[in-house]
Formats: C-alpha cells, structure tokens, sequence
C-alpha cells in the first residue's frame, strides 16, 4: 500500500512511537468541514455516503466509527480524488430513517489525516492516522492566553450580530476553558467558505489558529455590520416607497369618489397632446418609442415612470409648430421706439435698419416657416453700454414693434452649462435650460430671446455656459439645438436672439465674434431732465399710489436731483431719487396734512432727501501748477479725474500713488522721460531735474485706475509741475503717448465726452485720429463744447499751460494745433 502525501503543511506529530492506523469508512461531506469535540446531525442522501454508514454500522471493531472529510467540490459526486486530506474521526450516535435517505448525529472525537484512500464495492475506505497538536512554542502561553480572551470576545459581539442573545452566547462560550475546544466550536459555527475551514483544521499549532480565527472573526464582523446597514436602507427605503404608493391608492380612490379622475398624468392624455403637438418625423419616432415604454410599465407611480412622464409632458408643452406672426411696419416700429425711448437716436437708426433688411427678405419669402426664418436670421444684435441706458427696454420695443412673444433669460452669475442645455434625464430633478424653459413659458416657436448680461458669465467644474452659448447664438448651427434634458434636436433659428452687456472684456472672442455690436452710451443732463420728464416721474406717481396732480416736480428741482444726488451714465439712480420724493408726499398725503405736494426748488429737494451723499468730480474753480484735468471710462460711463504732480527735493526718485496699474505706471514713466529729454524746449529749468524728487498723484487712492489714455494729462501734469507753469482749468483731456511725444487714439471718447460735459468742462483735447468719433455725440453736446485734436504733446501742452510760450518748432518738425468747434 503506498502512502499519500499529507496536504496539511505541518506533517504528523512527532512522536517516539508509530502512531496508530485504522481502516475506516469515509463520510464525504458537502460544504461544512468538522472538528473534533462537535456533536452535530447530518443528513445522508447520497449513493456512496449511504453505503459507508451502513459499513460502519456493520464494523464491530471500530463501534459504528467512520472518518469524515470534506470534498473539494460539493457539486461533484464523491471519489477518492475529490477529498481532502485531512478530517476528523467520528462515531454515529443515533440513526433515524425517513424516506430514501438518514438522519445521523455524529459526535467527532479526534482529528486525523488520510495516508490512502481506497473503494471496494462502492464503499470509500480511508487508512488514518491521529494528527496531534503542535506543542507550544517557549513563552506563548501569555499571548496564547491573550488570544483566547479576544477569540472569545469577538464570538460573542459576532453571534449578537447574526441574531443570537448576547446572554446565551456569553453562557455558552464561558463553557469552553480549553484553547482548542473554543477554536473547534467557533470555527464550526463561523460562516466561512470550505477552505478557509480546511486550513484551520490542518493548522496543527493551536495559537497559529488562534491567530487565524482572531482575523476571520473581525472580517465576518465588518461583513455583518454592513449588511446590517444594507439591511436598515433597503427597509427604510421600501418602507418609503409603500407608504406612497398607499397615498397614491387613497388619492385614487378619493377622486374616483369625487367623480374626478387623473387624466391630467395619464399616458392616453400624454398621447393626445404629443399628437396635436406636430412633432418631426425623427422626433415623433423617438417620442412614440418613450411612450410605448410607459404604457408597459403599467402603474405610473414607479419613480421611473414618473421621470418619463415628466419628461414627456416636456415634450407635449413645447411649441414645435406654434408661432406668432410677423408684421414688419417700420413707420410703426420708428413710431413705438419714440414713444418707449427718449434720446438714442444712433441706436433708434440701427434697430430699424436691422428690421428693414428683415423686411426686405421676409417681402421676397412665401407665409410659414420660411417666412419667420428669414425675419429672424442674421447677425445676432449686442446691446453694450452702461447699466440704465435702455438696452433691454429696447429689446423689449423690438418685439412689440415685430408682434412677437418676449422672453428675458438672466445671464448674470450662471456658471454652469445646464443654464443653457439642461441636465440629463438620469439626474434627480432634471430641467431643460433656461432658453428651453422660457420657449415653453411664452408657446411659441420665433419669439425674441433677450440674453441679459452675457459679461457676467462664470466658469466652474460644472462647465463654460458661455462655450454652450455658441451654438445657440450660430444661424448655421442651431436649427439642430440638443438641449441635455430633451435629448432631441429643437429648431431654434427662428428666434430673434438679443445679447445685452456692461462691458466688452468680459465676452469671450469666439462668442463676441457671433454678434453685432450696438453701442449705448450715457445721457446728457439734457437727456436726463427730458426722460424724467416724460417716463420717470410718471411711472413712479403710479408706483407709489399718486393721482396726477398730487406731485409736482419743478425743473430746477429735476435739475437738481440730476446733478448733486445722481453719478450715472444710465437714469436707473435717478428714478430712485424720484421715487424717494414720491413716498415722501405719499406719507404726508397719506396722513391728510396736505392735499398736494409741490418740489419746486434745489432747496425743497435738500429739505426732502438730505445732503446728497454723492460727489461727483467737478472742474477746479482756479488754474494751478501740476493740476490737470483728465478723462476717463467705467462700466458706469464717464467722468473726470485731477492728476497731480509736484517737486520737491530729494534724490531724483519718480514716486507714483493713487492704486495705479501697471499701464498707467508705464505712461507716467514715458512723460517724465520726454520732459526731461525735452526740458529746454519745455521751459524746464535745469534745477529742477537735479536734486529733486518728483511725485505722481491720482486721487481716490481707494479705487484702482489703469488704461494708456492718462498719458497726455500725466505728460502735461508734470511739464507743468517741472516748469512752474500753471494748468488751465477748464480743459479735460485724454490720449496715449509715446517716448517721442506722438498722441495715439483711444477708445470710450462718446463716453468721456459726456463725463466731462457733465462735469461742467468747456474745451476738451483729444487725439486727432479720434475725429471721427465726435460724430457719436449729441448735437446738443458738440455745439456746447470745444475740441482741439492734436497730433503731438507739444500741442496739448501749448494750449493748456499759461505764462510764456512755448517754441513752435518740435522734434516731430513744425506743428500747430488743429481748433475743432462743431456747431450743430
């Protein structure tokens, strides 16, 4: 008989004596392995296991004993091959029949490894041998002992979590005192894959298996505790899902008692309106797919259910084939623009412009589709000018001039690119965008869409909306806009898309190149007084609960509230003012102390509103050295600044204050080298560049300036402030420099213009290559006002600085400057 290889790792105990063999019939177990110690039933249906029971029955020297061993596989029929090694060596204690198979307790003594298997009339017979325990290794016993006392421990925080009393687990293990008695029992109970019990059975060192069971515990305990929170979830959840589903049975039946019905959610009104809703070939095919699915869920109370009608109402609600029509009169339109707008004439010109190139090409187009496609093509329009010049409100005209449905999309802050294309259908609590959203609010399919403030768009994780705003705002691309939530093509050229914002910067190039720009400046004083006049004073009389005649607004009070409590290119401010006096007649109207309310004078507005807490920049009241008066642009329109310089001794340091930029740094450093280079020709005394310091200063320190068109004031600030000569002050002026003394262009010159007629200035000095700009003013401003344009800094600064002359003759060559007065 050969012997087979044990499969244990440790090898039999090492003994002075043989041990003993016996020949014993092999119990083939089915996914549970046995240790010794354990009295445990096992029921026996199998050929071969029912053959080795009624072996060992029969045996007479062995007292009804067999050896039990796990298989490897307990899909597969039992063979010599299909068995482990090791097993335990156990006596049947009690046998039961029933049916075609046995019920037997079996009470497992010892452990034992197989050294060959055998099979003679199909009976499996193993030769065993005892397999003793490794003795204990010097000094194991504390750590032994300390394993014991874990062991023990975690069997019973693992039993209360399998369900069990944690008094009888306590109760029970207690019973155990022996090491290996306690390792038996757990193990046996343990829920652990055939293997892993395998190799604590073969583990013949008892703290090793200590060790191992210790680890097996704290995994099966992880295990239980998630489940147990698996568990908690899944019950909340159903527990949630039923008491709705209750609630929708109650409602049902109470509208049904009522006579009511849902037909407002029901898949059959869904396919009634998707009918009438005249949706694309490709689209309808779609929607048809998404509506079979709903009606094969059956209930509609599933959340999925819900998210489909949800979205299929969305769908049945948008205006596919619903439009307004087109009427293009343009002496209607000029007509609505004057009585909604007063002043913006340059913009009033180009807003009908822009409708009758859309006339033209609707008169040569047939009634329909093309029709409004043709209106509505072209470049798409940009409003951009300061905050309360009218740049919605004209949007608005726009669409009451065309006939059309207005739909305003706030722009302003949004920085993510579900504002535009919506979330996808899988989100919770998914919405179409914002462009979608206002289609559906208006029902119609060729409204006028006004984005508002598209300069304020922000830039996150969540996206770019301005990049998702390209193919809305593309002729050529959006008859085939996808919105994430509809996930189905929307025609969208046929929408009179109007973009608004406060400055150019803040768009960005790609989307700025998809439009048309249309400027709005800031109004005259003029244009003020008339517009409160005719729009404000009446729309807040309304507002605040005044008949007509209770409140009457003298002009030099109007006059008043727009010069000392107003600092504004727009009239938005202004008509806050107005709204302060009308509540204050309301209250004493209000209260019967005076029937009617007259502001009449400056100083009935003082009386009323306080002193004014705004200061706007005024011109200086006397001429001064190293004073000038310069011009420059805000997002609020424009204004005046002082520039002042002055010298002093010290060690030739240049110092520049007033928070300024890096570009209006570099413009002061340029002018103190031309006046250095060109002290003699300057009138600047040789003196005054050695040993001197010379200090630049911008006031309103609190407000960061920068932007090349300081140089020209700069430049004459420090000529003057070198050369002791004073500056006229009722000159404003702007312009780039050169290190050579050449005035450049620049840009926002309407804006400036109107800053300084605001602020009392009579002669302005511009760059002579911005002349052409002085056509966007007033005629009102360009006949009250001076221009001298100028090609050199010599030129500006002969004409502002007083006391002696400058030479004529410049590094450029001989120049005089160029006087521009334009009358209207």
């Amino acid at each position: 008989m050969s012997r087979a290889p044990l499969f244990s790792g440790t090898g039999l105990a090492n003994t002075s004596r043989m041990p003993e063999r016996r020949s014993l019939p092999v119990l083939a177990l089915r996914d549970t392995v046995l240790y010794p110690g354990i009295a445990t039933p096992i029921t026996v249906g199998r050929l071969k296991t029912l053959r080795a029971v009624e072996a060992a029955l029969r045996a007479e020297g062995e007292e009804k004993r067999l050896f039990a061993v796990a298989q490897r596989d307990a899909a597969e029929e039992p063979t010599t091959e299909g068995l482990y090694h090791v097993g335990v060596v156990a006596r049947i204690t009690q046998v039961q029949r029933f049916g075609a198979g046995l019920q037997i307790i079996l009470s497992c003594e010892t452990r034992a490894t197989a050294l060959q298997y055998t099979e003679v009339s199909g009976v499996m017979r193993a030769v065993t041998v005892e397999l003793a325990d490794l003795p204990p290794m010097i000094d194991a016993a504390a750590n032994e002992e300390a394993l014991t006392r874990e062991v023990r421990d975690q069997a019973v925080v693992y039993g209360r979590r399998r369900g069990a009393p944690e008094d009888v687990l306590r109760q029970f293990v207690s019973t155990l005192h022996d090491g290996k008695e306690l390792v038996n029992h757990v193990a046996f109970y343990l829920d652990l894959e055939t293997a892993e019990k395998q190799a604590l059975l073969e583990t013949l060192s008892n703290d090793q298996r200590l060790e191992r069971l210790n680890e097996h515990l704290h995994h099966q305990i992880e295990i239980a505790e998630a489940q147990e929170r698996i568990r908690t979830s899944v019950e909340e959840e159903l527990g949630e899902r039923q008491r709705e589903m209750y609630l929708r049975e109650q409602l049902r039946a109470i509208q049904k008692e009522l006579g009511e019905s849902d037909e407002e959610v029901s898949a059959e009104r869904l396919e009634q309106k998707l009918e009438k809703a005249g949706l694309p070939e490709e689209t309808a095919r779609e929607v048809r797919r998404e509506l079979n699915r709903l009606k094969r869920m059956g209930r509609e109370t599933s959340p999925e259910a819900q998210q489909l009608m949800s979205w299929l109402e969305w769908v049945a609600d948008l205006p596919w084939n619903e439009r307004t029509p087109d009427h293009v009169d343009l002496d209607e339109a000029r007509r609505i623009l004057d009585e909604e707008h007063y002043a913006l004439g340059d913009v009033k010109d180009r807003v009908l412009e822009f409708l009758a190139v859309r006339k033209l090409r609707a008169d040569q187009t047939p009634e329909g589709d093309a029709r409004s496609r043709a209106i509505s093509r072209g470049p798409i329009l940009l409003f951009l000018g300061p905050p309360g010049t009218g740049k919605t409100s004209i949007a608005e005209s726009i669409a009451h001039a065309l006939g059309r449905k207005y739909v305003r999309v706030a722009l302003g802050g949004a920085r993510d690119e579900a504002d535009i294309r919506g979330h996808r259908r899988t989100y919770v609590g998914a919405l179409p965008g914002r462009i979608l959203q206002g289609m559906k609010r208006v029902g119609s399919k060729n409204p006028v869409v006004v984005l508002d403030e598209i300069d304020k768009l922000g830039v996150s994780y969540q996206g770019d909306p301005a990049s998702a705003l390209l193919e809305v705002l593309d002729p050529a691309q959006n008859h085939g806009f996808v919105d994430h939530y509809l996930g189905l093509p929307f025609d969208l050229s046929e929408v009179l898309f109007i973009c608004t914002a406060n400055l150019r910067d803040g768009i960005p190039g790609p989307l700025f190149d998809r439009m048309e720009t249309i400027a709005f400046a800031g109004y005259t004083e003029v244009e003020k007084h008339e517009i409160a006049r005719r729009y404000l004073l009446p729309r807040q009389l309304d507002e605040n609960g005044l008949r007509e005649g209770q409140l009457a607004v003298a002009d030099p009070a109007l006059r008043e509230l727009i010069t000392s409590y107003t600092r504004e290119a727009g009239v938005r401010q202004l008509e806050r003012s107005i709204g302060a006096l009308a509540r204050k007649a309301a209250r004493r109207i209000a209260t019967n102390e005076i029937e009617r309310a007259e502001i009449l004078s400056a100083l009935s507005v003082r009386e009323l509103l306080g002193r004014s807490l705004v200061r706007p920049e005024r011109r200086l009241l006397r001429d001064a050295a190293g004073v000038v008066t310069g011009m420059y642009y805000t997002p609020m329109g424009g204004d005046i600044m002082h520039v002042e310089a002055t010298v002093m001794p010290g060690k030739g340091e240049f110092i520049l204050t007033g928070q300024l930029g890096d570009v209006m740094k570099e413009s002061g450093r340029a002018a103190l080298s031309y006046a250095r280079a060109h002290a003699g020709g300057l009138g600047i005394p040789a003196r005054r560049l050695q040993g001197h310091d010379v200090h630049l200063h911008v006031p309103a320190g609190a407000v960061p300036k920068d932007g090349p068109s300081a140089g020209v004031p700069i430049a004459v600030a420090l000529v003057s402030a070198l050369s002791g000569r004073p500056v006229r002050s009722d000159v404003a002026m702007t312009g780039e420099i050169t290190l050579r003394g050449t005035v450049l262009p620049i840009g926002g010159i309407k804006e400036k213009v109107l800053g300084a007629h605001r602020a009392g200035i009579p002669e302005i000095i511009l760059p002579a290559e911005n002349e052409a700009d002085l056509d966007d003013l007033p005629v009102d401003v360009r006949s009250s006002l001076q221009f001298h344009l100028v090609e050199h800094l010599d030129q500006a600064i002969a004409l502002c600085l007083r006391a002696r002359p400058l030479r004529a003759e410049t590094d450029e060559g001989e120049e005089t400057s160029r006087t521009y007065a334009r009358a209207s």
